[in-house]
């Protein structure tokens, strides 16, 4: 990248989709727009079911289940928004395998105990919807990142130099601890089919502990070093959850990581920055053929650089390239994707920061067939109802999620997460709550190679 793409902060300024296509031109990206969007409002078949239309809701966490693990009632209120939102898929969050793999003492957690509850849920969501919902519940283990009780409580892969905190002892998991892990996958599918979803997530994005995996080249033994050993521990589960469920599978994946070898997933030796599509679309040749049928590719790490995944106009750092190319990096993910796995459904990922334009930026993939899906993250908190604004043709932009990040401020600060600025009534207090006598949000440390 040239220096003409580094940026003081470059924040979403564009009126029209005219003025979006010049800075796209300008910025030297290349990122398809489309202006009519009938193709958004198409079913697409995915697995045993389909999704009413091509718009979906991504798994937000919201930190706020109750101790036993079950959906309290913000858990219900925003699936419950969600739902009456049109999106044709709706992607629970993460809901943690076992209790030591939790990111927070308020993740979901799916047991015999608490089945009832999340079948209420899953019901909820259907009774509620403004269209017929494909629901996917995402299986996690947080890895390097559980903090099950009242602090981190990390489980790695390996030590890293990024990615390690002064003063936390890390417990690097056997291989036999991760064999032990599996059966908990399973456990955890059979409950979500029991509790009515069509499909479950084995979540391998972010820097949790299976994504961690992945880039582990610098582990010995049947999980780590080559590409054959690092992706053994997904496609275990992937096997173990088809033999056993008769449920769709899908994998919300880090196409790549932006960390330096021998830590990251996806990225070239010289430089991490750019990609390695052939780690990615390797993989996913392997989950197609073992059963896997719906795939969302997101990447980087929102604990270290969180600009490659969710570029942002305010944070606590100035992202070194302009947004629109890490933008176009995850867009380009799902294109490489869709070429190398043309029967696998993709989503792609990465249209909330372009507001109300994201609408002609989704309608551009799906008509270049970059992708069969369209995620929203932040923009589903936001604009719960965003799907059914777009697809009526009455999408408001001052509706829209403004890249601000305080809602992932909130979950730093331990709080129930949501958006602070247009659901203001209940996250407010808790924002302003959690930042009580603490100083501002302190910058990351960005390492030279971002």
């Amino acid at each position: 990248m040239g220096d003409k793409n580094r940026q003081e902060h470059a924040r979403f300024d564009y009126e029209n989709v005219a003025a979006l296509q010049q800075i796209i031109k300008k910025t030297g990206v290349k990122i398809p727009v489309n202006t009519s969007y009938e193709r958004l409002r198409e079913s697409v078949s995915i697995g045993s079911g389909k999704a009413a239309n091509r718009l979906s809701v991504l798994p937000m966490e919201g930190c706020d289940a109750k101790a036993d693990g079950s959906p309290s009632s913000l858990t219900v209120r925003r699936y419950k928004r969600f739902a009456q939102g049109g999106a044709g898929l709706i992607w629970v969050e993460a809901t943690a395998v076992v209790p030591a793999g939790k990111a927070n003492p308020r993740q979901l957690i799916l047991t015999k105990e608490n089945l009832a509850s999340f079948q209420s849920l899953a019901a909820l969501i259907d009774q509620q919807a403004a269209v017929e919902p494909y629901k996917v519940l995402q299986l996690t283990h947080s890895g390097r990142y559980s903090r099950p009780v009242d602090k981190p409580a990390p489980q790695v892969a390996g030590r890293s130099q990024y990615l390690d905190k002064p003063g936390l002892q890390y417990d690097v998991l056997a291989d036999e601890e991760l064999d032990s892990l599996i059966p908990a996958y399973v456990k955890s599918a059979k409950l979500a089919q029991l509790a009515g979803f069509n499909a479950v997530d084995i979540k391998a994005c972010h820097g949790y502990l299976i994504s961690e995996l992945l880039g582990a080249r610098y582990r010995e033994g049947r999980y780590g070093g080559s590409f054959e050993n690092r992706t053994r521990f997904l496609l275990n589960i992937v096997d173990a959850v088809r033999q056993a469920v008769d449920i769709d599978i899908a994998v919300r994946l880090n196409a790549y990581d932006e960390l330096p070898h021998p830590y990251g997933w996806g990225v070239r030796a010289e430089d991490c920055r750019q990609p390695d599509w052939n780690e990615m679309t390797s993989l996913l040749k392997l989950l197609e053929k073992k059963g896997v049928t719906l795939v969302n590719l997101t990447g980087g790490n929102p604990y270290y650089n969180p600009h490659v995944n969710r570029p942002y106009d305010s944070g606590p750092y100035k992202p070194p390239f302009h947004q629109l190319i890490h933008a176009e990096k995850l867009f380009k993910a799902a294109m490489h994707a869709k070429q190398a796995v043309p029967g696998l459904c993709v989503m792609a990922t990465g249209f909330s920061w372009f507001r109300d334009l994201a609408l002609p930026v989704a309608a551009g993939l799906i008509e270049r067939n970059w992708c069969d899906l369209v995620g929203f993250g932040r923009q589903a908190f936001a604009y719960p109802d965003f799907a059914k604004a777009m697809l009526s043709g009455h999408f408001d932009k001052n509706k829209c999620c403004i890249a601000c990040g305080k809602c992932s401020e909130i979950m730093r600060d331990g709080g129930c997460s949501g958006c602070v600025v247009f659901d203001r009534e209940i996250y407010q207090p808790i924002y302003r709550e959690g930042r009580a006598g603490k100083p501002p949000i302190a910058s990351l440390e960005i390492k030279e190679h971002v």
